[in-house]
């Protein structure tokens, strides 16, 4: 037998090829140990399952945006101290941190962040943006570069209930670092955001007569009916609005003309990663718009509204929010189907230490069912979910007189079964009669009028009819800068992540006097039941009474 091969043209001993078939395999194995999986998902079910036939491999050429989260640090200590922070009777109830603060305590090490940085450019990705809560590090780059980074396969599917292709790995991605990573957006697109505002309908009416052109409701109707004062404006408080595209100043300042009234509110746009701010041409702006013509109207007297525009990533909206941590009142009228639903969660938990509340609209396709797309984060435990109502006043422009469910309310069980939050366990939450799950997250925590009797203006033109949860979470927006205002004005903090309170209000003595409660109407598949239900939660604010019990 030869006791010597030949490969590729050396000769090599039979105990020395073994010897190198050894080391061979040691380095794959300890190739293999250092390339860290994530704790998060990546690749859809439709992937792996093959609903989405494949199509071909992308470009390699091709360039996408990418934003590369890393985990908090001593997060246990974190949701420890966000139970004192929303817990009356803690020494540390409301004493929020500051970015610095958070960062020093829960984000990352400066030494694990600048590894991940470093490990981007060694892998020709293009740093194009650093945070400093140390949680996402952008970049931009090839697909090849990508895939040699992250030990993936990029490639076109069908998308299966969509007419048009989407991108996406065909593994969860992977990195060479002794770092830890949590999650990496951008790695595709089969989600792609849309806003909650309904398609605008032609003469429609609601059960109420709005002060507006054509008896529509317009934004300070609103503020009449749910604060019905004049001594709060939100002064000194910001209100930042999550969007998807850019806005045109224009039909802002059109819409206050239109109404007889004075724009006095600054309205500052921030783009978070190099996103157009303009919307012009075949734009459309009207989700943008109506946003801030909503938020302004409920305080027509804040400070500023920032809209925060990128138009690919939450990721970077959310934390450019947290880092900036200058608007303490946050609305999003958009939904997606996150690959992970809990991808977000360390932002949202920042949002919550630092004393921020992020609304969020519940939908317009009326009750949630199991395979619900384009409800996150709607449904996400540290938001506050929004859901709509059919409001009559007792006069054009008067106060509040009746209310009644909307019929295309978003509402019911967490289609993305996020856990049950400790504000929702509490007895007499979750009844026989609402229906909710005592396992999985239930919404909407609260309600505004939402049905299709508003005013707006936008993309060069103004008109009546439209509706929609975009309407009532931007109205919750504007209207806790009222709340924060009286809550400074008094010597407090502002009043951060409103949920645990708004619950305990609910079950107290005083949620007559707090809140409308809605009991009538339906979404669908649950009906408005005395208290909360999954139409409208906990109903719609009462005036001064829930400022007062938010803000004493």
């Amino acid at each position: 037998m030869n006791q010597s091969e030949k490969y590729y043209g050396v000769t090599v001993s039979r105990g020395m090829y073994g010897l190198l078939c050894s080391a061979l395999l040691l380095f794959v194995i300890a190739t293999q140990a250092l390339a860290q999986s994530l704790p998060t998902r990546h690749v859809r079910e439709e992937v792996t399952g093959a609903q989405a036939p494949y199509l071909n491999r992308l470009p390699a050429a091709q360039s996408l945006r990418l934003n590369i989260a890393l985990p908090l640090r001593n997060e246990s200590q974190l949701d420890d101290l966000l139970q004192q922070l929303y817990d009356p009777q803690s020494p540390s109830f409301h004493q929020f941190l500051s970015v610095q603060e958070f960062t020093d305590r829960f984000g990352p090490t400066a030494e694990d962040y600048a590894a991940v940085v470093d490990y981007a450019q060694q892998h020709g990705l293009r740093v194009t943006g650093t945070a400093p809560n140390r949680l996402v590090v952008n970049v931009t780059g090839s697909v090849a570069n990508i895939e040699r980074a992250f030990h993936v396969s990029m490639a076109s599917y069908q998308h299966p209930t969509e007419p048009r292709e989407f991108y996406s790995p065909d593994r969860e991605p992977s990195a060479d670092l002794r770092v830890p990573l949590w999650h990496i957006s951008g790695l595709d697109n089969f989600s792609i955001p849309r806003p909650s505002s309904l398609t605008k309908v032609s003469n429609a009416r609601g059960s109420t007569t709005g002060s507006g052109p054509g008896g529509y409701f317009i934004g300070s109707d609103l503020r009449a009916a749910y604060y019905g004062g004049t001594a709060l404006t939100g002064a000194g408080q910001s209100v930042g609005l999550l969007e998807f595209a850019g806005y045109n100043i224009a039909d802002v300042k059109a819409y206050f003309t239109k109404v007889g009234q004075p724009l006095n509110v600054a309205v500052n746009g921030v783009s978070t990663d190099g996103s157009s701010l303009s919307c012009s041409g075949s734009c459309d702006d009207t989700e943008q718009v109506l946003d801030i013509e909503v938020a302004i109207s409920m305080a027509p007297g804040m400070s500023q509204v920032r809209v925060y525009v990128s138009d690919t990533s939450d990721v970077a909206i959310f934390n450019k929010m947290a880092t900036e941590n200058l608007a303490k009142s946050l609305s999003c009228s958009w939904g997606w189907s996150p690959a992970d639903p809990t991808s977000d969660d360390p932002i949202f938990k920042e949002f919550a230490a630092q004393g921020q509340n992020l609304f969020v609209a519940s939908g317009d396709s009326g009750a949630y069912r199991s395979r619900s797309r384009y409800v996150y984060p709607a449904d996400d435990a540290y938001v506050t979910s929004v859901g709509g109502t059919d409001l009559t006043t007792a006069s054009a422009g008067g106060a509040w007189k009746s209310e009644t469910a909307w019929a295309d309310s978003g509402g019911g069980i967490s289609p993305n079964r996020i856990a049950i939050p400790s504000y929702q366990t509490a007895a007499g939450v979750i009844t026989t009669a609402n229906k909710g799950s005592k396992t999985y997250r239930n919404a909407p925590d609260v309600a505004a009028e939402a049905n299709t009797d508003n005013y707006i203006c936008y993309d060069g033109t103004c008109a009546g009819g439209w509706g929609g949860t975009s309407f009532a979470a931007p109205r919750w927006a504007g209207y806790l800068a009222l709340v924060n205002q009286q809550a400074v004005a008094h010597g407090h903090a502002t009043v951060g992540f409103i949920n645990p309170t708004l619950y305990t209000l609910g079950l107290g003595s005083s949620y007559s006097t707090d809140f409308h409660d809605i009991v009538s109407g339906s979404n669908g598949t649950y009906s408005t039941e005395k208290g909360f239900d999954l139409v409208t939660g906990w109903g719609s604010p009462n005036g001064v009474g829930l400022i007062n019990s938010l803000a004493p």
